[in-house]
């Protein structure tokens, strides 16, 4: 029981923070001038080689948390789903 709360709480965690960063990189879009490749993704990532006047909010690190907080909460809850030695 303790690690099916454990990986819904992950899991949670994980599509809270990575949802909310891309409704943030949405809401931002329309204002970057200058980009290269998808502009979400560019407002998600960014990029260094185009300068110091790029228009990104460089939020690569906290989305990538935020994948990795809800696949390791989604591991956590498949392994207590399929778990045959249940007690």
């Amino acid at each position: 029981m303790k690690k099916t709360i454990i990986g819904s709480v992950f899991m949670f965690s994980g599509i809270l923070i990575t949802l909310s960063l891309i409704i943030t990189a949405a809401l931002y879009v329309p204002k970057i001038t200058e980009w290269r490749g998808s502009r979400l993704w560019f407002a998600i990532f960014g990029a260094s080689d185009l300068g110091s006047t790029t228009e990104s909010l460089t939020l690569g690190v906290p989305f990538v948390i935020g994948l990795l907080l809800f696949g390791m909460g989604l591991l956590i809850l498949l392994k207590e789903y399929f778990d045959v030695n249940c007690k």
